[in-house]
């Protein structure tokens, strides 16, 4: 038999047209300040500080990269960054993998009083001066390890993690191991962790990004520079770019002088765009490889059933 294809009224056509459309132009104005950000980066200074910029490069110039990467601390900053993700991603997975199976059993004694310990926390902080009086008190102030071991744990990643061992594994997976006199920490090592490759994924990748992208902690515990991450090292570059940029006196300097100090200018602002490249293209090279595993693990506990 031939399968009956179903047919679809003149609403329906519209709709998807529409739709279609909607989506077209929504993906190309989340896409366009990425592709100028590119676009701009491999531009000439001058262009792009004139606002000639558009659609496609304008004069083709390395001279912000070469800049930028004329710096040392650009290198250092790199080693920091991957060295505080990687250990970052593998310590907070560490601690929220174990927890997020834990909270998924109902029958762990304290199981609703656990799940507040974590979930208020999600709404109340000890603040600022608390925070870093505690990690003085640790004696992590200006060393990695405040950048590895001052976060441990993000409440949502828990409570995704959590939702999918409650709804992925079947309980009677468990209890079958459990007949054959396998304890929980067999459990654990030998059923959920091979089980949960889609959701470790997925928090790797939640983990990685907030460390790749973080620069606020070290800002507050971080005085000695050979710790910066790229995060703050891209910073103090450009505001100190802009800032030498900005002293330009007209009337003490020669044409020669005013004539490198504009061009200096034009620099720090194609600099701009070289900066945000070079912060993000690691993260959008990983998300690829990451991306089926973290279309599956993201949608878990939205249906159920």
């Amino acid at each position: 038999m031939k399968a009956k294809t179903i047919q679809q009224s003149g609403g329906d056509r519209v709709f998807d047209v529409v739709n279609v459309l909607l989506m077209t132009v929504f993906g190309l104005v989340m896409l366009y300040p990425l592709y100028f950000v590119v676009v701009a980066s491999f531009s000439d200074p001058a262009a792009v500080t004139g606002g000639e910029v558009y659609l496609f490069v304008k004069g083709f110039s390395l001279r912000a990269y070469e800049t930028v990467f004329r710096e040392p601390q650009i290198w250092l900053g790199y080693r920091n960054t991957l060295l505080y993700t990687v250990a970052g991603t593998a310590y907070n997975l560490l601690l929220t993998i174990p927890a997020a199976y834990v909270l998924s059993k109902k029958n762990v004694p304290l199981h609703t009083p656990l799940s507040w310990f974590f979930f208020l926390t999600m709404y109340f902080s000890g603040g600022l001066i608390p925070s870093y009086l505690n990690i003085k008190n640790l004696g992590l102030l200006d060393s990695p390890l405040v950048l590895i071991l001052g976060s441990g744990v993000s409440c949502y990643n828990l409570i995704v993690t959590r939702q999918y061992y409650a709804t992925t594994i079947p309980e009677s997976l468990y209890e079958s191991a459990q007949m054959d006199g396998a304890s929980e920490y067999r459990c654990f090592f030998n059923i959920a962790i091979p089980l949960s490759g889609s959701i470790l994924a997925v928090m790797a990748l939640y983990y990685a990004v907030g460390h790749w992208n973080s620069y606020y902690n070290a800002l507050i515990y971080v005085r000695n520079r050979k710790w910066y991450p790229l995060q703050l090292v891209l910073r103090n570059i450009l505001i100190t770019e802009q800032d030498a940029a900005g002293l330009l006196d007209d009337a003490a300097a020669s044409s020669d002088a005013v004539a490198a100090q504009l061009e200096r200018i034009y620099l720090s602002y194609a600099m701009k765009y070289a900066l945000i490249f070079i912060a993000a293209a690691p993260m959008l090279v990983l998300f690829p490889f990451v991306q089926r595993f973290f279309v599956k693990g993201i949608m878990i506990g939205s249906v159920k059933g």
